[in-house]
């Protein structure tokens, strides 16, 4: 399945674009859409453990993605 993923601020920039498009297998997990993700070039700029949001929840690392899904990994954000 084709999952879309929303990157958002310093996660866009790192990437160079706002969303990516990720091909996994059905039954897939948040944490098996991270590992895909770390492969990418520039991926070293990704906390090590990303908030993640399925539906716009957050979700967990055990959580699984469904086709048609909304996902967005949301970077770290300081505040003051």
């Amino acid at each position: 399945m084709t999952v879309r993923v929303h990157l958002f601020a310093s996660y866009a920039d790192a990437f160079g674009t706002p969303r990516l498009d990720l091909e996994l297998p059905a039954g897939a997990t948040v944490a098996d859409l991270l590992a895909e993700v770390r492969k990418l070039p520039s991926a070293a700029r990704l906390a090590a453990n990303p908030m993640v949001a399925l539906n716009h929840e957050y979700a967990e690392p055990g959580q699984v993605i469904g086709a048609g899904d909304e996902v967005a990994i949301i970077p770290p954000v300081a505040g003051g």
